[in-house]
Protein backbone atom coordinates (compact mmCIF):
# COMPACT_ATOMS: atom_id res chain seq x y z
CA UNK A 1 0.00 0.00 0.00
CA UNK A 2 1.13 3.61 -0.62
CA UNK A 3 0.22 6.67 0.22
CA UNK A 4 -2.62 7.46 -2.40
CA UNK A 5 -3.98 4.24 -1.75
CA UNK A 6 -4.08 4.84 1.96
CA UNK A 7 -6.04 8.02 1.19
CA UNK A 8 -8.23 6.48 -0.80
CA UNK A 9 -9.00 3.91 1.66
CA UNK A 10 -10.10 6.41 4.48
CA UNK A 11 -11.95 8.99 2.37
CA UNK A 12 -14.00 6.34 0.42
CA UNK A 13 -15.67 5.83 3.87
CA UNK A 14 -17.28 9.70 3.37
CA UNK A 15 -19.92 7.95 1.59
CA UNK A 16 -21.00 5.71 4.91
CA UNK A 17 -21.83 9.45 6.56
CA UNK A 18 -22.12 10.50 9.91
CA UNK A 19 -23.15 7.94 12.69
CA UNK A 20 -23.09 9.17 16.19
CA UNK A 21 -22.09 7.12 18.93
CA UNK A 22 -19.22 5.57 20.41
CA UNK A 23 -19.62 1.37 20.15
CA UNK A 24 -17.78 1.56 17.64
CA UNK A 25 -14.66 3.62 18.78
CA UNK A 26 -14.38 1.33 21.67
CA UNK A 27 -14.40 -2.06 20.18
CA UNK A 28 -11.85 -0.94 17.69
CA UNK A 29 -9.44 0.36 20.72
CA UNK A 30 -10.20 -2.58 22.96
CA UNK A 31 -8.86 -4.85 19.91
CA UNK A 32 -6.09 -2.46 19.66
CA UNK A 33 -5.56 -2.94 23.29
CA UNK A 34 -6.50 0.31 24.08
CA UNK A 35 -3.86 2.91 23.04
CA UNK A 36 -6.23 6.21 23.86
CA UNK A 37 -5.00 5.35 27.68
CA UNK A 38 -1.45 6.00 27.01
CA UNK A 39 -1.66 9.19 26.37
CA UNK A 40 -2.09 12.73 28.27
CA UNK A 41 -5.34 14.18 26.35
CA UNK A 42 -6.84 17.71 27.20
CA UNK A 43 -10.47 17.22 25.29
CA UNK A 44 -11.45 20.69 23.64
CA UNK A 45 -15.00 21.03 22.32
CA UNK A 46 -17.40 23.74 21.38
CA UNK A 47 -19.41 25.11 18.62
CA UNK A 48 -16.62 27.48 17.28
CA UNK A 49 -12.97 28.17 18.56
CA UNK A 50 -12.11 24.97 18.54
CA UNK A 51 -8.86 24.69 16.29
CA UNK A 52 -7.60 28.52 17.37
CA UNK A 53 -7.94 27.33 21.28
CA UNK A 54 -5.34 23.84 20.21
CA UNK A 55 -3.35 25.92 18.54
CA UNK A 56 -3.32 28.53 21.55
CA UNK A 57 -1.58 25.74 24.15
CA UNK A 58 0.21 23.88 21.81
CA UNK A 59 2.18 26.89 20.80
CA UNK A 60 2.56 28.09 24.57
CA UNK A 61 3.48 24.19 25.67
CA UNK A 62 6.23 24.33 22.94
CA UNK A 63 7.42 27.67 24.40
CA UNK A 64 7.97 25.60 27.72
CA UNK A 65 10.30 22.71 26.05
CA UNK A 66 7.15 20.32 26.02
CA UNK A 67 6.59 18.14 22.81
CA UNK A 68 2.92 17.97 21.63
CA UNK A 69 0.58 15.93 19.74
CA UNK A 70 -2.80 17.36 18.37
CA UNK A 71 -5.70 16.14 16.22
CA UNK A 72 -7.71 18.58 14.33
CA UNK A 73 -10.45 18.79 11.46
CA UNK A 74 -10.78 19.68 9.00
CA UNK A 75 -6.93 20.11 7.76
CA UNK A 76 -6.79 22.93 5.51
CA UNK A 77 -3.71 22.80 3.24
CA UNK A 78 -2.76 18.83 3.39
CA UNK A 79 -4.60 15.80 5.08
CA UNK A 80 -1.37 14.52 7.18
CA UNK A 81 -1.39 18.23 8.62
CA UNK A 82 -4.96 15.99 10.98
CA UNK A 83 -2.38 14.42 12.82
CA UNK A 84 0.49 16.71 13.98
CA UNK A 85 3.99 17.32 16.41
CA UNK A 86 4.73 20.52 17.52
CA UNK A 87 2.63 21.97 14.34
CA UNK A 88 4.21 19.70 11.95
CA UNK A 89 1.91 17.05 9.85
CA UNK A 90 3.02 13.64 10.37
CA UNK A 91 4.50 11.66 7.13
CA UNK A 92 3.27 10.32 4.28
CA UNK A 93 4.56 6.72 5.41
CA UNK A 94 3.11 6.72 8.88
CA UNK A 95 0.11 7.18 7.62
CA UNK A 96 0.25 4.13 6.01
CA UNK A 97 1.32 2.53 8.48
CA UNK A 98 -1.26 3.68 10.44
CA UNK A 99 -3.83 2.64 7.97
CA UNK A 100 -1.99 -0.87 8.15
CA UNK A 101 -2.70 -1.06 11.53
CA UNK A 102 -6.26 0.31 11.90
CA UNK A 103 -7.84 -1.33 8.65
CA UNK A 104 -8.01 -4.92 9.47
CA UNK A 105 -9.42 -4.07 12.63
CA UNK A 106 -12.03 -2.09 10.84
CA UNK A 107 -12.76 -4.89 8.45
CA UNK A 108 -13.10 -7.11 11.68
CA UNK A 109 -15.36 -5.14 13.28
CA UNK A 110 -17.62 -5.41 9.86
CA UNK A 111 -17.31 -9.07 9.30
CA UNK A 112 -18.17 -10.07 13.12
CA UNK A 113 -20.30 -7.48 14.60
CA UNK A 114 -23.44 -5.63 13.67
CA UNK A 115 -21.97 -2.43 14.60
CA UNK A 116 -21.92 -1.39 11.11
CA UNK A 117 -18.62 0.15 9.08
CA UNK A 118 -16.25 2.42 10.67
CA UNK A 119 -16.76 6.18 9.00
CA UNK A 120 -13.98 8.36 7.95
CA UNK A 121 -13.99 10.08 11.11
CA UNK A 122 -13.38 7.33 13.18
CA UNK A 123 -11.06 6.05 11.05
CA UNK A 124 -8.88 9.27 11.46
CA UNK A 125 -9.56 9.53 15.16
CA UNK A 126 -8.38 5.91 15.60
CA UNK A 127 -5.02 6.31 13.36
CA UNK A 128 -4.31 9.10 15.32
CA UNK A 129 -4.57 7.27 19.43
CA UNK A 130 -2.67 4.58 17.67
CA UNK A 131 -0.39 7.00 16.96
CA UNK A 132 0.08 8.73 19.96
CA UNK A 133 -0.31 5.89 21.97
CA UNK A 134 1.53 3.39 20.71
CA UNK A 135 3.84 4.61 17.62
CA UNK A 136 4.63 8.26 19.01
CA UNK A 137 4.48 9.52 22.52
CA UNK A 138 4.46 13.11 23.23
CA UNK A 139 4.32 14.90 26.67
CA UNK A 140 0.61 16.31 25.52
CA UNK A 141 -2.07 15.55 23.38
CA UNK A 142 -4.86 18.08 22.88
CA UNK A 143 -7.86 16.60 20.55
CA UNK A 144 -9.84 18.37 19.13
CA UNK A 145 -13.80 16.43 18.80
CA UNK A 146 -15.45 16.56 15.63
CA UNK A 147 -18.93 16.92 15.50
CA UNK A 148 -20.83 17.48 19.00
CA UNK A 149 -19.32 16.37 21.99
CA UNK A 150 -21.20 13.55 23.47
CA UNK A 151 -21.34 10.86 20.80
CA UNK A 152 -18.06 12.41 19.42
CA UNK A 153 -15.59 9.36 18.14
CA UNK A 154 -13.43 11.75 20.40
CA UNK A 155 -14.90 10.77 23.40
CA UNK A 156 -13.50 7.81 24.61
CA UNK A 157 -10.06 8.89 26.48
CA UNK A 158 -9.92 10.28 30.09
CA UNK A 159 -8.30 13.59 29.60
CA UNK A 160 -6.49 15.42 32.18
CA UNK A 161 -8.32 18.93 31.38
CA UNK A 162 -11.42 19.54 28.99
CA UNK A 163 -11.85 22.82 27.21
CA UNK A 164 -15.72 23.90 26.11
CA UNK A 165 -14.79 27.11 23.57
CA UNK A 166 -18.55 27.82 23.12
CA UNK A 167 -22.41 26.71 22.49
CA UNK A 168 -24.05 27.81 19.39
CA UNK A 169 -26.26 26.43 16.87
CA UNK A 170 -24.50 24.38 14.42
CA UNK A 171 -25.19 20.66 13.17
CA UNK A 172 -28.96 21.16 14.77
CA UNK A 173 -29.93 18.24 12.25
CA UNK A 174 -27.99 15.88 15.06
CA UNK A 175 -27.30 17.80 18.04
CA UNK A 176 -30.51 19.54 18.65
CA UNK A 177 -32.10 23.05 17.72
CA UNK A 178 -31.82 25.06 20.89
CA UNK A 179 -28.80 26.42 22.78
CA UNK A 180 -29.63 23.78 25.49
CA UNK A 181 -29.85 20.99 23.27
CA UNK A 182 -26.34 21.72 22.66
CA UNK A 183 -24.84 22.34 25.72
CA UNK A 184 -26.29 18.74 26.74
CA UNK A 185 -24.83 17.67 23.90
CA UNK A 186 -21.37 18.82 24.99
CA UNK A 187 -21.68 18.58 28.38
CA UNK A 188 -21.38 14.94 27.24
CA UNK A 189 -17.44 15.22 27.99
CA UNK A 190 -17.60 16.38 31.72
CA UNK A 191 -15.30 13.33 33.21
CA UNK A 192 -15.48 12.91 37.21
CA UNK A 193 -12.99 15.12 38.82
CA UNK A 194 -11.93 16.74 35.64
CA UNK A 195 -11.64 20.28 35.53
CA UNK A 196 -13.42 21.92 32.62
CA UNK A 197 -12.82 25.46 31.22
CA UNK A 198 -15.56 26.72 29.22
CA UNK A 199 -17.12 29.87 27.85
CA UNK A 200 -21.25 29.67 27.55
CA UNK A 201 -23.08 32.78 27.42
CA UNK A 202 -26.61 31.39 27.08
CA UNK A 203 -28.04 31.49 31.09
CA UNK A 204 -30.10 28.14 30.25
CA UNK A 205 -27.14 26.44 28.89
CA UNK A 206 -24.55 27.76 31.24
CA UNK A 207 -27.05 26.37 34.17
CA UNK A 208 -27.26 22.71 32.66
CA UNK A 209 -23.23 22.91 32.29
CA UNK A 210 -23.06 23.27 36.17
CA UNK A 211 -25.56 20.70 36.69
CA UNK A 212 -23.43 18.21 34.78
CA UNK A 213 -20.15 19.70 36.63
CA UNK A 214 -21.76 19.22 40.07
CA UNK A 215 -22.78 15.55 39.53
CA UNK A 216 -19.17 15.03 38.44
CA UNK A 217 -18.10 16.81 41.21
CA UNK A 218 -15.90 18.71 38.61
CA UNK A 219 -14.40 22.27 38.77
CA UNK A 220 -15.99 24.93 36.61
CA UNK A 221 -13.27 27.67 35.55
CA UNK A 222 -15.69 29.93 34.06
CA UNK A 223 -14.95 32.98 31.06
CA UNK A 224 -16.23 36.06 32.35
CA UNK A 225 -16.44 34.80 36.15
CA UNK A 226 -13.51 33.12 36.99
CA UNK A 227 -11.85 34.21 34.18
CA UNK A 228 -11.91 37.83 33.77
CA UNK A 229 -10.77 39.51 30.15
CA UNK A 230 -10.23 43.58 29.65
CA UNK A 231 -9.52 45.12 26.63
CA UNK A 232 -7.67 47.92 25.31
CA UNK A 233 -9.97 48.66 22.08
CA UNK A 234 -7.52 51.37 21.20
CA UNK A 235 -4.24 49.29 21.54
CA UNK A 236 -5.46 45.72 20.33
CA UNK A 237 -4.16 44.68 23.89
CA UNK A 238 -5.99 42.74 26.56
CA UNK A 239 -5.36 41.62 30.42
CA UNK A 240 -5.81 38.39 31.51
CA UNK A 241 -6.37 37.41 34.85
CA UNK A 242 -7.63 34.14 36.90
CA UNK A 243 -6.97 33.39 40.42
CA UNK A 244 -3.56 34.79 41.45
CA UNK A 245 -2.51 35.51 38.13
CA UNK A 246 -2.91 38.58 35.95
CA UNK A 247 -0.83 38.95 32.50
CA UNK A 248 -1.15 42.44 31.19
CA UNK A 249 -0.95 43.87 27.71
CA UNK A 250 -1.35 40.56 25.65
CA UNK A 251 -1.05 41.74 22.21
CA UNK A 252 -2.20 38.92 19.57
CA UNK A 253 -1.35 37.95 16.32
CA UNK A 254 -4.94 36.89 15.57
CA UNK A 255 -7.45 39.87 15.29
CA UNK A 256 -10.87 39.52 17.42
CA UNK A 257 -12.52 39.98 20.50
CA UNK A 258 -13.34 36.59 19.68
CA UNK A 259 -9.88 35.38 19.59
CA UNK A 260 -8.81 37.00 22.68
CA UNK A 261 -11.33 34.73 24.25
CA UNK A 262 -10.03 31.49 22.86
CA UNK A 263 -6.58 32.33 24.08
CA UNK A 264 -7.86 33.17 27.97
CA UNK A 265 -9.46 30.13 27.71
CA UNK A 266 -5.93 28.40 26.75
CA UNK A 267 -4.28 30.70 29.22
CA UNK A 268 -6.53 29.24 31.84
CA UNK A 269 -6.52 25.80 31.07
CA UNK A 270 -2.79 25.55 31.40
CA UNK A 271 -2.18 27.87 34.29
CA UNK A 272 -4.90 24.99 35.89
CA UNK A 273 -2.71 22.36 35.08
CA UNK A 274 0.35 24.36 36.29
CA UNK A 275 -1.15 24.35 39.91
CA UNK A 276 -1.91 20.80 39.68
CA UNK A 277 1.38 19.70 39.04
CA UNK A 278 0.64 18.39 35.87
CA UNK A 279 3.23 20.78 33.93
CA UNK A 280 6.02 22.92 34.98
CA UNK A 281 5.39 26.94 32.71
CA UNK A 282 7.77 30.12 32.39
CA UNK A 283 5.22 32.60 32.45
CA UNK A 284 6.69 34.66 29.94
CA UNK A 285 7.39 31.70 27.71
CA UNK A 286 3.69 30.71 28.25
CA UNK A 287 2.24 34.42 27.25
CA UNK A 288 5.15 34.77 24.55
CA UNK A 289 3.83 31.25 23.09
CA UNK A 290 0.26 32.55 22.92
CA UNK A 291 1.14 36.17 21.48
CA UNK A 292 2.41 34.85 18.69
CA UNK A 293 0.68 31.94 17.38
CA UNK A 294 -0.43 32.18 13.79
CA UNK A 295 -3.23 29.70 12.88
CA UNK A 296 -4.26 28.99 9.18
CA UNK A 297 -7.35 29.77 7.72
CA UNK A 298 -8.63 32.57 10.60
CA UNK A 299 -8.33 36.00 9.47
CA UNK A 300 -5.77 34.85 8.02
CA UNK A 301 -3.87 37.42 5.55
CA UNK A 302 -2.31 35.74 2.16
CA UNK A 303 -1.41 39.35 0.68
CA UNK A 304 -1.00 42.53 1.12
CA UNK A 305 -1.57 44.83 -1.75
CA UNK A 306 -4.67 44.03 -2.26
CA UNK A 307 -5.19 43.40 0.81
CA UNK A 308 -6.94 39.60 0.43
CA UNK A 309 -8.16 37.65 3.89
CA UNK A 310 -9.38 34.31 4.41
CA UNK A 311 -11.67 32.91 7.05
CA UNK A 312 -13.62 30.09 7.79
CA UNK A 313 -16.14 31.03 9.59
CA UNK A 314 -19.22 28.60 8.73
CA UNK A 315 -22.24 29.27 11.36
CA UNK A 316 -23.79 32.48 12.45
CA UNK A 317 -21.77 32.47 15.62
CA UNK A 318 -18.62 32.48 13.48
CA UNK A 319 -19.71 34.86 10.74
CA UNK A 320 -20.68 37.36 13.58
CA UNK A 321 -17.76 37.53 15.24
CA UNK A 322 -15.57 37.70 11.76
CA UNK A 323 -18.07 40.52 10.83
CA UNK A 324 -17.47 42.60 14.03
CA UNK A 325 -13.79 41.71 13.77
CA UNK A 326 -13.98 43.69 10.34
CA UNK A 327 -15.81 46.14 11.49
CA UNK A 328 -13.30 47.08 13.94
CA UNK A 329 -9.86 46.92 11.64
CA UNK A 330 -11.12 47.22 8.11
CA UNK A 331 -13.98 50.00 8.77
CA UNK A 332 -12.05 52.30 5.89
CA UNK A 333 -11.93 49.33 3.17
CA UNK A 334 -14.05 48.76 0.41
CA UNK A 335 -14.39 45.45 0.69
CA UNK A 336 -15.78 42.61 -1.86
CA UNK A 337 -16.51 38.80 -0.23
CA UNK A 338 -16.40 36.21 -1.85
CA UNK A 339 -18.51 33.18 -0.32
CA UNK A 340 -19.34 29.65 -0.13
CA UNK A 341 -20.73 27.00 1.45
CA UNK A 342 -22.25 23.66 2.84
CA UNK A 343 -25.63 21.90 3.14
CA UNK A 344 -26.74 22.63 6.78
CA UNK A 345 -25.85 25.54 7.29
CA UNK A 346 -28.35 28.65 8.51
CA UNK A 347 -27.64 30.47 4.94
CA UNK A 348 -29.73 33.39 5.09
CA UNK A 349 -28.95 34.79 8.41
CA UNK A 350 -25.11 34.29 7.06
CA UNK A 351 -25.26 36.05 4.14
CA UNK A 352 -27.05 38.70 5.91
CA UNK A 353 -24.78 39.24 8.51
CA UNK A 354 -22.10 39.73 6.09
CA UNK A 355 -23.78 41.84 3.37
CA UNK A 356 -23.61 44.15 6.28
CA UNK A 357 -19.84 45.14 5.34
CA UNK A 358 -20.08 43.93 1.97
CA UNK A 359 -19.55 46.60 -1.01
CA UNK A 360 -20.02 43.42 -3.64
CA UNK A 361 -20.60 40.15 -2.60
CA UNK A 362 -19.78 37.65 -4.85
CA UNK A 363 -20.66 33.52 -4.53
CA UNK A 364 -19.49 30.73 -5.62
CA UNK A 365 -19.13 26.60 -6.18
CA UNK A 366 -16.50 24.72 -4.94
CA UNK A 367 -15.94 20.86 -5.32
CA UNK A 368 -17.17 18.79 -2.12
CA UNK A 369 -19.51 16.47 -1.62
CA UNK A 370 -21.55 18.69 0.21
CA UNK A 371 -21.25 21.95 -1.22
CA UNK A 372 -24.20 23.99 -2.20
CA UNK A 373 -24.90 24.95 -5.70
CA UNK A 374 -24.13 28.45 -6.78
CA UNK A 375 -27.89 29.62 -7.90
CA UNK A 376 -28.28 28.45 -4.49
CA UNK A 377 -25.59 30.68 -2.93
CA UNK A 378 -27.14 33.60 -5.34
CA UNK A 379 -30.80 33.34 -4.83
CA UNK A 380 -29.81 33.49 -0.90
CA UNK A 381 -28.19 36.41 -1.06
CA UNK A 382 -30.43 40.11 -1.28
CA UNK A 383 -27.33 42.37 -1.61
CA UNK A 384 -27.86 44.78 -4.28
CA UNK A 385 -24.37 44.68 -6.04
CA UNK A 386 -24.00 40.33 -6.13
CA UNK A 387 -22.71 38.13 -9.13
CA UNK A 388 -21.58 34.47 -9.75
CA UNK A 389 -18.26 33.30 -9.91
CA UNK A 390 -17.29 30.26 -12.10
CA UNK A 391 -13.60 29.94 -11.44
CA UNK A 392 -12.79 31.50 -8.33
CA UNK A 393 -9.40 30.55 -8.42
CA UNK A 394 -9.00 32.62 -11.22
CA UNK A 395 -11.09 35.87 -10.00
CA UNK A 396 -8.35 35.35 -6.81
CA UNK A 397 -5.39 35.45 -8.40
CA UNK A 398 -6.89 38.67 -10.61
CA UNK A 399 -8.54 40.51 -7.66
CA UNK A 400 -7.25 44.33 -8.10
CA UNK A 401 -10.03 45.90 -5.98
CA UNK A 402 -9.25 47.02 -1.99
CA UNK A 403 -9.59 44.39 -0.20
CA UNK A 404 -11.40 40.84 -0.71
CA UNK A 405 -12.87 38.64 1.67
CA UNK A 406 -13.19 34.85 1.34
CA UNK A 407 -15.16 32.96 3.80
CA UNK A 408 -18.08 30.28 4.14
CA UNK A 409 -16.93 26.99 4.95
CA UNK A 410 -13.05 25.81 6.37
CA UNK A 411 -13.94 23.58 3.24
CA UNK A 412 -13.72 26.40 0.97
CA UNK A 413 -10.94 28.07 2.74
CA UNK A 414 -8.95 24.28 2.20
CA UNK A 415 -9.16 24.55 -0.97
CA UNK A 416 -8.42 28.13 -1.91
CA UNK A 417 -5.19 27.24 0.28
CA UNK A 418 -4.54 24.04 -1.60
CA UNK A 419 -4.54 25.56 -4.67
CA UNK A 420 -2.73 28.90 -3.62
CA UNK A 421 0.14 26.02 -2.57
CA UNK A 422 0.09 24.91 -6.14
CA UNK A 423 0.66 28.50 -7.38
Amino acid sequence: MDYKDGLNWIHERIKFGIKPGVKRMKWMLERLENPEKNINGIHVVGTNGKGSTVAYMRNALNYNSYEVGTFTSPYIETFNERISVDGVPISDEEIVRLVEIVRPVSEQMDEETDLGVATEFEIITMMMFVYFGRLRSVDFVIIEAGLGATNDSTNVFEPIMTVLTSVGLDHINILGDTLLDIAKDKSGVIKPGIPLVFSVKDEKAKDYVYKVLDENHAKGIELEREILLMRDADEGEFQFQYDQYDFQDIQLNMAGRHQQENASLAIAALLELHDKKKVKLDFNKLIQGIEEMAWPGRIEKIQENPLIILDGAHNNEAVEALVNTIKENYADRKITVLFSAIEGKPLSTMVDSLSEIADQFYVTHFDFPKALAMDTLYEAVKHRDKQKINDFHQFIEEFNGDMLLVTGSLYFISEVKQHLNKE
